[in-house]
């Protein structure tokens, strides 16, 4: 038998025939519509886009605050104690954070970092009566960037992190997003009809989640080539930069989590790093400093009255355009982030994996928002560059290129942005792609080559046929349909939680316990969850 053989072969044997097939299936049948009919089905997307946020936008925005609530909780209490499976971690803490970063939202960090801020100082969140385009206005801006992209987005997908990781790891059910259910049916029991439906919409929803974050990023490299060398791009050039990206990203993917996504995601935050840093040392230094401190204490003032907004007069529409969509997107990452985090946190503790989600994350993106936002705000503010002309007319893509063009050394920061573009491109995907092959072989921690490459094929597919046929609106729609059912399968991930650490630790978990938890537990995941002896 040859190695191509022998690769088929391993292939074949190693799929869940349902999840794959229906996964698959879905995903084909989303390229086929649109194939077939662009503008019908670009027309329907939106409208259930609308739907979905007209009718549960409040149900959005509590369950994200309540998951932020109880992250915090896993943080600063007792069960942050608990470990996840024996040994030490796999990777150091500067990997496992750039990786846990870099396949989450790092995507849409340095698509939005630039132009949020601006944005709302354009038009000013309804929360405050401010007039737009004024200092007090700034102030408002950045400080409702920081809200949208500090602890509240990245709050689901960590929750799914740690209820897959948990139960995986301690209670001995399979590497894959049903074992969310594993409180409700035991370890062994997950193989129903309930956790193959989770097991296909998390295949679906991922691909829908990533597709967004890829096209955001996507476009941000196509819109740069036009603003910065005049080159407009057609659907077949679109395509052709997508395919582009999807063979890095897939070769990336072929070489593993240590030598390919690991390696990939530490150039990433350190590329990340380097350009922050270099702006904010060219650009207006003092007012970034000024601005972040009067934004940071607005921010942490008025944390709940932000995250409880509805737009009630107008029917919640800037609550949906912004706020509502900012929370359903990451949902609909939760499943592939939280199978990639779960997959990356053996050893660790909860209390570990809850900071880093909310936590370390917000330390990188805070100062970027900040940094890139503010110096945005600055040069818009003053006259000294036109960020708001060129974001108007083609879109907030090309912000980056303005803000950056507009200051010294701007030629190199420009070549460093479209690095860093490239390389959040890549991070993202070869993660997402790895989570939905582990998804589509029942938990396999290594799937095969052929598995890999066809769902980095297809993923590439989708990100470019939205790209194509609807730009940003596309894009966002995608992840709100895809994402909504997922608000539901995080809040049965975290009720599992809470049930299983009740019930096994009790609201006290002592240090000594700990010690415990990762040797004991394995041998009884196929047992009741009530206190035994030896776990005391």
């Amino acid at each position: 038998m040859n190695r191509a053989e022998r690769l088929i072969r391993e292939f074949f044997e190693e799929i869940d025939p349902l999840v794959f097939g229906f996964g698959a299936g879905l995903t084909l049948l989303f390229v086929a519509v649109f194939a077939a009919s662009p503008e019908t089905a670009a027309s329907v997307v939106s409208g259930i886009n609308q739907t979905i946020l007209t009718y549960f936008n409040w149900a959005f925005i509590v369950v994200m605050l309540g998951f932020v609530l109880f992250l915090v909780y896993l943080i600063l209490g007792p069960w942050g104690n608990i470990r996840l499976g024996d040994g030490p971690p796999e990777y150091s803490y500067l990997s496992y954070f750039s990786m846990v970063f870099s396949a989450g939202l790092a995507a849409g960090v340095v698509f939005w970092g630039p132009v949020e801020a601006i944005m709302h100082y354009q038009n000013v969140p309804p929360l405050y009566d401010v007039p737009p385009k004024t200092e007090t206005a700034m102030a408002i801006a950045m400080q409702y960037s920081l809200f949208h992209w500090s602890l509240t987005q990245w709050s689901g997908f960590t929750i799914m992190g740690i209820a897959i990781a948990y139960f995986s790891y301690v209670r001995g059910a399979s590497l894959r997003v049903s074992a969310v259910l594993t409180p409700f049916f035991g370890p062994d029991e997950i193989d129903n009809s309930w956790g193959t439906l989770i097991d296909i919409l998390a295949v679906f929803a991922t691909l829908g989640g990533v597709a967004t974050s890829l096209g955001f990023i996507g476009s941000q490299l196509i819109t740069g080539v036009e603003f910065k060398w005049g080159i407009q791009l057609g659907s077949l050039e679109v395509l052709l930069v997508v395919t582009g990206m999807t063979v890095l990203f897939t070769f990336s993917l072929l070489l593993g989590v240590n030598h390919g996504i690991r390696r990939i995601a530490n150039f990433n935050i350190g590329m990340f790093a380097l350009l922050m840093l270099l702006t904010f040392i060219v650009g207006p230094s003092v007012f970034i400093l000024q601005l972040g401190t009067q934004s940071m204490g607005g921010f942490i003032g008025d944390f709940l009255e932000m995250s409880l907004f509805m737009h009630v007069s107008e029917g919640g529409r800037w609550v949906n355009e912004w706020t509502a969509f900012y929370w359903v997107w990451p949902l609909s990452w939760s499943p592939f982030i939280g199978l990639f985090i779960a997959r990356i946190s053996r050893g660790r503790s909860i209390r570990e994996v809850a900071f880093t989600g909310i936590g370390a994350t917000a330390m990188a993106t805070i100062p970027w928002f900040i940094i890139l936002g503010g110096t945005g705000l600055q040069l818009q503010h003053t006259g000294a560059a036109d960020i708001l002309g060129p974001v108007n007319n083609l879109g907030e893509a090309v912000s980056g290129y303005v803000v950056f063009n507009a200051l010294p050394f701007g030629q190199l920061l420009t070549v460093g942005f479209i690095v860093l573009v490239t390389a959040s491109f890549i991070t993202s995907a070869d993660s997402a792609t790895l989570a939905v092959s582990m998804m589509t072989t029942g938990g396999k921690e290594h799937p095969s080559s052929i598995n890999r490459v066809f769902w980095g094929v297809s993923l590439g597919l989708v990100t470019a046929i939205l790209l194509i046929i609807g730009g940003i609106e596309a894009l966002q729609s995608a992840a709100v349909i895809t994402g909504g059912p997922f608000a539901l399968v995080c809040l049965v991930a975290t009720i599992g939680l809470i049930k299983s650490f009740r019930t096994k630790y009790g609201s006290v978990l002592l240090q000594e316990e700990t010690n415990l938890i990762g040797s004991s537990d394995r041998s009884q995941s196929n047992q009741s969850d009530a206190p035994r002896p030896e776990d005391v």
